[in-house]
């Protein structure tokens, strides 16, 4: 395995200053410029911290504390892909612990979460915010699968597996206004 080059590119460099053009205290563009480094090196060790601090010129302990608050941000070498289950209140009423016990049995993940393909992983989520299509999950960081079944989660596993990517799921909003009579 080569050694990883802790550096970004010119593109990658004018996307941090685009975000960092944006707000006028440069620390307000940390969340953006970790994120770029964590598409790029899939994980933000502690050299891709350094290299985000140094690259906007702020201290390495103030990217650091941001990096490890939100859960968002890995902070150790993981699976491609991500399967966050919401276990919340609603998801919890919903099933949400259950379809965690499922992904989890499915992909045969060890104590960490990890499958044993070492693909993909699994992992509790606070609130998602779409308690009205509970229960929900997120992959990767990016989109959601609502009213989570098993033949959904098997079809989601499946997709991923194969490296496909997860469709957009579009969901009808339900009226929730109160009608007088």
């Amino acid at each position: 395995m080569e050694p990883v080059s802790y550096t970004f590119t010119e593109s990658e460099i004018a996307e941090i200053q685009r975000h960092l053009s944006k707000y006028p205290d440069k620390r307000s563009a940390v969340m953006p410029a970790l994120w770029i480094a964590q598409e790029k090196f899939g994980w933000l060790s502690e050299e891709a911290i350094k290299l985000v601090a140094d690259t906007i010129d702020i201290p390495y302990a103030h990217v650091y504390g941001v990096a490890s608050f939100y859960t968002m941000y890995f902070k150790e070498k993981v699976p491609e892909h991500l399967i966050e289950v919401c276990t919340c209140f609603t998801c919890g009423e919903m099933g949400g612990k259950e379809m965690l016990d499922y992904v989890k049995e499915k992909i045969g993940a060890d104590a960490r979460g990890f499958g044993k393909d070492g693909k993909i992983w699994a992992r509790a989520a606070e609130c998602l915010g779409a308690c009205d299509t509970a229960p929900v999950c997120q992959i990767t960081n990016r989109r959601y699968v609502h009213q989570l079944t098993k033949a959904k989660v098997d079809e989601l596993i499946a997709k991923l597996e194969k490296g496909e990517e997860i469709p957009y799921e579009r969901i009808p909003l339900t009226d929730q206004s109160i009608i007088d009579d």
